[in-house]
């Protein structure tokens, strides 16, 4: 990645020192910034819907057989649940080890019950079978994509796909063309948006910084610390691993997808580069039907670092408020939020949801009310999780894709050696 002042990255590299040196400055006038992350976040999750779609159809349509598509799911499955569950260990284990939260001495009658009621006072079973089937079929066809719920994209798509896969024909080449012109024109409107990402990326620093202060930052580097390390562990050590597995190696992984992964800490989300990353990881080599496949399956059940904060905090939580957890309820929370972790995909406030859940599920061991005290902070561990999902799901789409032959590896090879060689979809 090239910092040259006629490079995206240069200018988002910038925009996010100004927004933290705004925010710093004035505050008041930083949180006003807030609609810039905003907007650019809704277009993008406009055009991240039918992009999402295409590729789906096109990448599922594209293969020879269903039979492959259930190959890749199955795999993609496996993969998901035995990942998933080694974030979750990591956040207890650093939890453990580090320790936090030990030292606060916080006092749960301090703490105002309103403060985390819209997290509370929700239907508690966001982590049940039923819960997820039914969030997943949308009411009509236009609502994902408006509100770019990408679970419910992914299911339409699936099933648009297996019906033309099954029953196309000869007629699935004269189906698909329309389809990848209609995906290419939105890949360019993507393109073109991406150049405001600066923007976005100043806003969304000056508002965390003039909201929350680095005041907030101070109070709780000890948990922003441990967080940080246990991402790190996972990218490089979980991850790491299981590429050499497949002879790849992580540390030229991680520079190939550098530009993806800077968008995704400027704006805080990683729906930002979910697309692409989609784009870029096919030009490397992954096949069509694995990313699309994959990474949109992914962003809904393979939150990996997203798992380390949920554990991670909860052991942060016990820390603080002098409650000991024993083994068997630390083991407890690594079973609840296997199921709890995968329900709240596409609803606001989700973590807080998911662990007022998990905490309730664990028999009122810990007080609900104690997520109040990630409050401030939250929003800095966010940028960490995004990120850290981001990395979880390119690699999910590489091992899926080396593990169901649907990568040409001396191509991807090729390609990690020379990332600037690869075209994406973030310009610069």
């Amino acid at each position: 990645m090239h910092y040259t002042i006629k490079s995206l990255a240069f200018w988002v590299v910038f925009a996010i020192i100004a927004g933290i040196v705004f925010g710093m400055v004035d505050p008041k006038m930083a949180v006003l910034a807030k609609p810039g992350i905003d907007w650019f976040i809704q277009i993008l999750k406009w055009l991240v819907g039918p992009i999402i779609f295409l590729t789906i159809i096109s990448g599922i349509v594209g293969l020879e057989s269903l039979k492959e598509v259930g190959s890749i799911g199955l795999k993609a499955f496996i993969y998901f649940e035995v990942v998933s569950t080694f974030a979750l260990a990591i956040g207890v284990l650093f939890g453990n080890w580090f320790g936090p939260g030990n030292g606060m001495n916080l006092s749960v009658e301090s703490l105002d019950p309103k403060s985390v009621a819209k997290f509370t006072n929700v239907n508690q079973d966001v982590g049940s079978f039923m819960s997820i089937l039914k969030g997943a079929i949308p009411h009509d066809p236009i609502t994902p994509f408006i509100n770019g719920n990408t679970l419910q994209v992914l299911v339409m798509a699936l099933v648009l796909a297996i019906l033309i896969s099954a029953f196309g024909g000869k007629h699935k080449p004269t189906i698909l063309k329309p389809l990848e012109i209609a995906q290419n024109f939105f890949f360019k409107i993507l393109t073109i948006l991406m150049w405001l990402s600066p923007i976005a990326s100043f806003s969304a620093m000056a508002f965390l910084i003039g909201k929350f202060g680095i005041a907030s930052l101070i109070n709780m580097a000890s948990l922003l610390g441990v967080m940080f390390i246990s991402v790190l562990a996972f990218i490089f050590g979980v991850l790491g691993i299981i590429m050499a597995i497949f002879k790849i190696n992580i540390f030229k992984f991680m520079r190939f997808i550098a530009k993806e992964v800077l968008i995704v800490f400027a704006t805080s989300s990683s729906e930002s580069a979910l697309a692409p990353l989609m784009k870029r990881l096919e030009a490397a080599g992954v096949s069509r039907g694995t990313t699309g496949l994959v990474i949109p399956t992914g962003y809904s059940f393979n939150l990996d670092c997203t798992n380390i904060y949920l554990s991670l905090s909860i052991i942060f939580i016990s820390q603080a408020f002098n409650i000991p957890l024993t083994l068997a309820e630390e083991l407890s929370i690594i079973f609840i939020l296997m199921v709890t972790s995968k329900g709240a995909v596409g609803v606001t406030g989700s973590g807080f949801i998911v662990l007022a859940g998990t905490l309730s599920a664990m028999g009122g061991a810990i007080p609900v009310v104690t997520v109040a005290v990630l409050l401030g902070v939250d929003k800095f561990m966010s940028e960490m999780r995004a990120v850290g999902n981001l990395c979880g799901n390119a690699v999910a789409a590489v091992v899926v894709g080396a593990w169901d032959k649907q990568i040409d590896m001396e191509k991807f090879k090729y390609s990690l050696d020379h990332p600037e060689t690869v075209a994406d979809a973030i310009p610069g």
